[in-house]
């Protein structure tokens, strides 16, 4: 049988964006990788898999909404709202462009939205809510179109617990810019005391400045970005 060559995707996936931020990458330590066709095929497997079960259930959650009754149970329009919100979360995530099923999604919402405002009825202090709700959805999935921020956030993400400074140090700016909203005062405290560590340790292994250049200006916006936090928590206090 003839060996199958496999290249990087189009559109990857979280487990092969992954291995893409490993790959001779000496931040990762232990877990530098090299890419190759056994390490594409496994994560573009990895990758396969949940995106099929990804499909699954946002067919399976399509085939519930557009099955309502016109007096729906309101318990179950807002189950289905739950797992909307949750599989746009997982759409940045999965590989290919979902650009079209994020879009089916959003337009769902919207309808079961409507629907939820016209059982508040007049009801000004529910409609708020659903207001504020809305406008926190919107904020939320424009957080989501940073790909680092999906992969960080999902439960089955393939970043693990070691992986994360690395990761931050290696990320572009855009994308760490919004990470970094992810992590309180003291998460990012603890963050930038193992991110100097790391960075002294690769310096003191020889490793040449150049090659530390992003990783160094990361932990130097990282420090910003806590500088900022400590100052609106100072502001707020007086």
């Amino acid at each position: 049988m003839k060996d199958m060559t496999f290249i990087p995707s189009e559109n990857p996936g979280a487990f092969e964006r992954h291995l893409i931020r490993r790959a001779d990458n000496p931040l990762f330590g232990d877990r530098q990788t090299d890419i190759n066709s056994d390490s594409l095929m496994e994560a573009q497997k990895k990758d396969h898999d949940i995106l099929q079960q990804f499909m699954l259930d946002f067919r399976d959650v399509m085939t519930r909404a557009v099955s309502f009754k016109p007096n729906e149970d309101s318990d179950v329009i807002l189950e289905v709202k739950d797992k909307l919100d949750k599989l746009y979360a997982a759409s940045v995530s999965v590989a290919d462009d979902q650009t079209r099923v994020q879009e089916s999604i959003r337009k769902l919402l919207d309808v079961i939205m409507q629907s939820v405002r016209q059982g508040a009825g007049n009801d000004a202090h529910a409609l708020q809510e659903l207001d504020q709700e809305e406008a926190a959805r919107k904020a939320h999935f424009a957080f989501l179109e940073s790909k680092l921020v999906a992969d960080i956030l999902d439960p089955d993400s393939p970043i693990e617990n070691d992986d994360l400074i690395p990761t931050l140090l290696s990320a572009d700016k855009d994308d760490l810019a919004l990470a970094c909203q992810l992590f309180d005062e003291e998460q990012l405290k603890y963050l930038l005391s193992e991110g100097e560590a790391l960075l002294n340790k690769l310096e003191a292994d020889g490793h040449d400045e150049h090659d530390l250049q992003t990783a160094a200006e990361n932990f130097v916006f990282m420090e910003g970005y806590l500088q900022f936090l400590q100052q609106q928590q100072q502001q707020q206090n007086n």
